[in-house]
């Protein structure tokens, strides 16, 4: 009347799936990324669509464009500059660090010599 429940291999199917998943999430990981590509994609097309068909005429929309084209030119050039002074900065404190590390390591050589 009772029956023994029938042997299966959950362990390994699980284990088979778990790899699975894993494997199914990294590619969704690489493909983040170029889903965020194509959706910002869409936003920019979006966008200049909705501008091209606003209800200003024609002179004044070119305006609007050429205004934000500058505005644009301008915040990249602005971090431009600033990444430039960043980057400038960090390699005068990783040369300091430099110079640093030389001049204690020449003291500790001098002391070991006596």
């Amino acid at each position: 009347m009772w029956r023994e429940p029938p042997v299966c291999e959950a362990p390994a199917e699980a284990s088979r799936m778990s790899q699975e998943q894993q494997n199914h999430k990294e590619e969704e990981g690489f493909d983040f990324g170029n889903n965020v590509a194509w959706f910002l994609t869409g936003a920019f097309i979006g966008a200049a669509v909705a501008i091209l068909y606003a209800p200003k005429s024609g002179k004044e929309t070119r305006q609007f464009l050429a205004d934000k084209v500058q505005q644009s030119k301008d915040a990249v050039t602005e971090s431009s500059n600033n990444i430039v002074e960043a980057s400038k900065d960090m390699f005068e404190r990783g040369r300091q660090l430099v110079d640093d590390a030389a001049d204690l390591f020449e003291r500790g050589r001098k002391l070991v010599k006596g």
